[in-house]
């Protein structure tokens, strides 16, 4: 099979929960051995994390800080680009420096394609949440402050039906993002392909290796669930890790390219 410029589309193979396991371990060998530019990235994920919060908490609207903030998350698997990077680099022996992360971040204009699908759907996240705030709540509802908001989500009916239709339209898009980038980014960040070709490779493995694959999407939410609660402090290690096992689950996904 070759993709539309001729080039042969990237092999994908099927995987087991035991690749996933241990892609995880070797995830975490990649942060131990180089930390402090992992905490570094995760730092820099975590205070954007909190300015959005305290962005929207000073305007007034603190009541947008659940959504925005499961939103983020959307937008993860960009930021773990500097990540995958670490990881390409220490698999051919050299030694990853930050500069050296954020040019490649930067400098791959299909990774910046890339990057617009996510902030795509980021946009669209936060567009079904007003509409379904305005369906639930009315067109003027506003709240004073978050606390009064999860108690209007959780002790109304319009509250319950609006947590509920907005946790399975994110649980949607998280889906459809998890299975155009789980493969994608990596891939972008190896080979010279376009960006649809490696969404459609992405698709490819999720189809191919639907449990484990679904099983590393869960560990994923958990960890950065969790992760998040100490005011995303937890990120600072967490997101490194689970980037770095990314990449190394990416490896087991893709067929190496031929040389040459």
């Amino acid at each position: 099979m070759t993709t539309i410029s001729g080039k042969t589309d990237p092999v994908v193979r099927p995987i087991t929960f035991g690749d996933v396991a241990e892609a995880m371990i070797e995830g975490l060998r990649d942060f131990q051995a180089a930390p402090l530019l992992g905490m570094a990235l995760g730092a820099l994920y975590c205070v954007a994390g909190i300015a959005v919060v305290l962005s929207v908490t000073t305007l007034g609207m603190s009541y947008l800080a659940y959504p925005l903030v499961a939103g983020f998350a959307l937008i993860g698997p960009f930021v773990a680009i500097g990540f995958y990077e670490i990881s390409r680099k220490r698999e051919a022996g050299e030694r990853p420096g930050l500069g050296d992360v954020l040019r490649t971040m930067t400098s791959r204009s299909e990774i910046g394609w890339m990057a617009f699908v996510t902030l795509f759907v980021f946009i669209m996240w936060m567009y079904q949440v007003r509409f379904l705030m305005a369906l639930f709540f009315g067109l003027n509802a506003s709240f004073v402050s978050l606390t009064q908001f999860i108690a209007v989500v959780l002790t109304t009916n319009e509250g319950l039906l609006f947590l509920l239709v907005g946790n399975i339209i994110g649980a949607f898009l998280a889906a459809v993002m998890f299975s155009l980038t789980v493969v994608s980014f990596p891939l972008l960040l190896d080979r010279d392909v376009d960006c649809v070709t490696a969404m459609v490779t992405s698709v490819r493995a999720v189809v191919k290796s639907p449990a484990p694959l679904l099983g590393w999407a869960a560990v994923i939410v958990v960890l950065l669930v969790i992760s998040a609660l100490p005011f995303f402090l937890g990120l600072i290690v967490v997101l490194p890790v689970l980037g770095h096992a990314t990449w190394h689950l990416y490896r087991r996904i893709i067929v190496p390219a031929p040389a040459g």
